[in-house]
This record gives C-alpha cells, structure tokens and sequence, in this order.
C-alpha cells in the first residue's frame, strides 16, 4: 500500500497523479439540462417543479431556469436549461439528480 502512494505523490515522482481542478472545471459549462417525456402535462409541471428545488438548494446566486413544454401526440415533452453562476454548482446539481 506504501509503495502505491509513493506512486501517486507529487514529492516521489517527476511526474505527477494528480490533476489541477482549474482543468477540469474552468467554468465553461455553466449549463445542465433535461429532456424527458411525459404522459401529461401536470405530470411534466410536477417534475419540473421537483428539478427547480433542487436547482435552488444548489445555487448561491439566482440559477436562470429555461423550460420548454411540447405537447404532441403521444404525451408532453419537458426541455429544461439551468444555468449556474459557476460549473461547480452545475455538477453538484447533475450529481444530485443520481
């Protein structure tokens, strides 16, 4: 066990385990979304509403939350854009929806 985290140190080796936040989080997608089909539309506004609470747990500033309804033959279409003041907030959302 010793041996693999001498591996993995930034002291032990020239080249390092371990990756600078900034490159995989640099504010880029600041944008989750959502598309699912409903049977009725109450049930689509019902969902909605679920994924906008969740929005507001997750944000510090005012998540702009863009929803679409498309009502079609075969049920009602829910397209839904939240937009976070950082990527972080972004990915916490999407992990809670797990």
């Amino acid at each position: 066990m010793s041996d693999a985290i001498k591996k993995c140190s930034a002291n032990e080796t020239a080249a390092c385990c371990c990756v600078d936040v900034g490159t995989v989080i640099d504010n880029s997608d600041c944008t989750a979304t959502w598309t699912e089909w409903f049977a009725q539309r109450a049930d689509a506004e019902t969902k909605l509403q679920r994924l906008s609470e969740k929005a507001r747990q997750v944000e510090s500033e005012p998540c702009d939350i863009d929803a679409r309804f498309s009502e079609e033959a075969d049920g009602v279409k829910l397209e839904a854009g939240f937009t976070f003041s950082c990527q972080a907030e972004t990915l916490i959302f999407q992990l809670s929806l797990r």
